[in-house]
């Protein structure tokens, strides 16, 4: 009997077969599916900005206050992270389509859900339980496969099931009330791995009433991005989870930036300068030059 914990099996079975599985319906489905998630995020933006369950995750509360009252702060995603972005978009699709393939009851797709007026949009009910389709690197997928995600959350996927959950429990469709699921995928090589989340009801509730009063603030509260030695010379620099922050120049008015093979170092402490040949960019992306 196919249920939710055979659904990755399934999947590698039905991927695998080579007798036409795939119509004409699951082609359209497919192609319908990937376009709405694409204009999404790459369409033109509408309305104010607000509260969403996606942005329920851990977040330093400045760079929240500056998300919901001077969104035009925000960095500018350089055009490599939006092609990024749009793989993970392309990817949800195809794993909704192939768990419909493999036989799975999938319904409620990008059903809007509420809880306490903080809106969401879940990804899809899959026999009944809610499920969040996310891609990873090799690395970060790991988290996925070894279940270390329940103690290494950096990005809130735990928090937005909750989220999608609590918005959901009075839906017929969500037959599963207490547990809702990540489904994984390595964008490098293509391992699959599905993650149960046990529902943590009075969290969600506590951090949506947390995150409503910080934004009904007159001013910016205090910035709580996390910083790190950076060498042995006295330099701090943003740790990984603070680098993604799109405000962190808001946070971190004279941030400095230095661009590494590996990618760029965020500095928010110079006791010396990264050596000659290690380019620096202001927050617009310009050298400077010293």
């Amino acid at each position: 009997m196919k249920t939710i914990h055979t659904l990755v099996e399934d999947i590698y079975v039905t991927i695998t077969r080579k007798d036409g599985w795939f119509s004409n319906e699951l082609a359209e489905h497919f192609a319908k599916d990937m376009s709405l998630r694409l204009q999404s995020q790459l369409g033109e933006l509408k309305g104010p900005p607000r509260l969403r369950l996606s942005q329920m995750g851990p977040r330093c509360p400045r760079a929240l206050w500056y998300s919901i009252h001077h969104p035009e702060l925000a960095e500018t995603l350089p055009p490599q992270a939006e092609i990024k972005y749009s793989y993970g978009h392309i990817i949800e699709a195809l794993m909704i389509t192939l768990a419909k393939a493999a036989g799975h009851d999938v319904c409620g797709e990008q059903d809007e859900v509420d809880v306490d007026g903080i809106k969401g949009h879940r990804d899809c009910v899959i026999d009944g339980c809610i499920v969040d389709v996310k891609s990873a690197s090799s690395f970060s997928f790991q988290k996925f496969r070894d279940k270390s995600i329940k103690d290494n959350d950096s990005f809130g996927y735990l928090d937005q099931l909750d989220g999608y959950l609590a918005g959901s429990l009075h839906d017929p469709l969500v037959q599963c009330k207490d547990r809702a699921y990540l489904l994984a995928v390595d964008k490098t090589l293509g391992h699959v791995a599905l993650y149960e989340h046990k529902f943590r009801h009075e969290h969600i509730l506590e951090r949506i009433r947390k995150y409503k009063e910080i934004v009904a603030l007159p001013e910016p509260p205090r910035c709580e991005c996390n910083t790190e030695p950076f060498g042995k010379s006295g330099n701090i620099k943003l740790d990984v989870k603070a680098s993604y922050n799109v405000y962190k120049h808001a946070c971190f008015p004279n941030l400095r930036t230095f661009l590494y093979a590996d990618g760029p170092v965020y500095l928010t402490k110079v006791v010396k300068r990264p050596a000659d040949h290690i380019i620096e960019v202001d927050k617009f992306g310009k050298v400077v030059y010293n």
